[in-house]
């Protein structure tokens, strides 16, 4: 079902929100060229006359913006750092820039100051459009040095164009300062769009990590507070029970009485640990890998963890599931092998997300985490409400190897 705008705009998130109305922004920079170079070439051709020169300002126009439209997203994609050629856009832009601003000067009026109307020619207002067509791409795609030095060259390169058009030296030295100083304020204006944009996507980073930093030292927490709970009843078990026993020795009937105590306490303790783990039964992706690392270099094996750029980009129920996967691979581990070295590493791969864990020090006698074990038998049973699937491929002698894959 196609969704509408409206829609698509509700189920966007603070800062996809906050980038897409700066991302048009920058595209209205570009739109805004196309009506200036219109009302300049009309009022040129009414005041100068120049046919020829007007419809080819025109496409020029118009190729300009359609080729800053493009130069402007992938520049933007660029900075916030996703994959794009912003390149070969930005090459495209400039050499457009220069070609047609040549194009125009050459075949539009001269200002030789004999005409009715002296003063630049209205192609030299193009020619200025054409050059912030390309000063703002540049100045979000590149850096502050580069992106000036660009600028600066893309005039000089024009600056020849405009005296053999026959404008003087004044008006090009002049159109060159006014049109250094535009290019400097566009540059430094789409740069903070970008840089806003990226700073919105930090802080909705910071905030996913402040949030994952409060999920897990709360499962601290937890840890420590069941320990206590759960210590302090078994103590009581322990203590009752062998009171229990000395008391029966001797045939005295309050062993009876201590029984049912610890009857009472084992029953409290079953319902309050079902009580606190109710609210526990979600694996965190980034937490469990973490954990998993920890437990088996304490048990001096050596873990590498690998979960990619776009972890966090997974669908929560995915990275939860692939979170129970990583808990029972290195309970695995740590029962089933005496491995020296783990692997976890997850990657996307037509349109799945896929979690390989592979250890060596497996034994040759087969094994229950081999394939028929009933931890593995329960990941393949949560992951087949993703409509995933566990493999265990073959893999080289004394290695295990399992798959995961959940379709995104």
């Amino acid at each position: 079902m196609v969704r509408g705008p409206i829609r698509r705009w509700k189920g966007y998130g603070k800062p996809q929100r906050a980038e897409l109305y700066f991302r048009w922004s920058l595209y209205l920079v570009a739109w805004i060229m196309l009506p200036i170079n219109l009302l300049a070439t009309a009022s040129g051709v009414q005041l100068q006359g120049t046919a020829p020169a007007a419809r080819t300002g025109l496409v020029l126009s118009l190729a300009s913006v359609l080729v800053t439209l493009r130069a402007y997203r992938t520049s933007l994609d660029h900075y916030l750092g996703r994959p794009g050629n912003h390149r070969r856009w930005l090459i495209t832009s400039a050499a457009l820039t220069v070609a047609g601003s040549w194009t125009v000067l050459l075949l539009g009026p001269s200002s030789d100051g004999l005409s009715p109307h002296p003063g630049p020619p209205f192609t030299a207002v193009i020619t200025a459009g054409l050059v912030g067509a390309t000063a703002g791409p540049t100045g979000v795609g590149l850096r502050w040095p580069w992106a000036l030095l660009t600028g600066t060259v893309l005039l000089l390169l024009i600056a020849p164009a405009m005296l053999l058009a026959g404008v003087g030296f004044g008006t090009t030295t002049g159109w060159l300062v006014g049109s250094l100083v535009g290019t400097v304020v566009l540059i430094a204006s789409c740069r903070s769009f970008a840089w806003v944009t990226a700073i919105v996507w930090e802080l909705d980073a910071a905030r996913e990590v402040q949030s994952r930093l409060a999920v897990a030292e709360e499962r601290l927490r937890f840890s420590r507070d069941l320990h206590d709970v759960m210590g302090r009843n078994l103590t009581t078990i322990a203590l009752k029970s062998e009171l229990a026993v000395q008391l029966a020795r001797r045939g005295r009937p309050e062993a009876a009485d201590q029984m049912a105590e610890v009857q009472r306490i084992a029953q409290d303790s079953q319902r309050e640990v079902r009580d606190v783990v109710r609210g526990y039964r979600t694996a965190d992706l980034h937490a469990e890998a973490i954990g998993a690392r920890a437990v088996l270099r304490s048990a001096d094996i050596a873990c590498e963890i690998d979960l990619g750029e776009h972890a966090d980009g997974l669908p929560l129920p995915v990275q939860s599931v692939l979170g129970w996967v990583i808990r029972e691979a290195t309970t695995n581990v740590l029962r089933h092998s005496e491995a020296a070295h783990c692997l976890i590493r997850l990657r996307r791969e037509d349109g799945r997300a896929v979690l390989e864990l592979e250890n060596d020090g497996v034994p040759e006698v087969p094994i229950p985490s081999q394939g028929a074990g009933t931890g593995l038998r329960g990941l393949r049973e949560r992951l087949a409400l993703h409509d995933g699937e566990l493999t265990v491929p073959a893999a080289a002698p004394g290695t295990f190897r399992m798959l995961a894959a959940v379709p995104l």
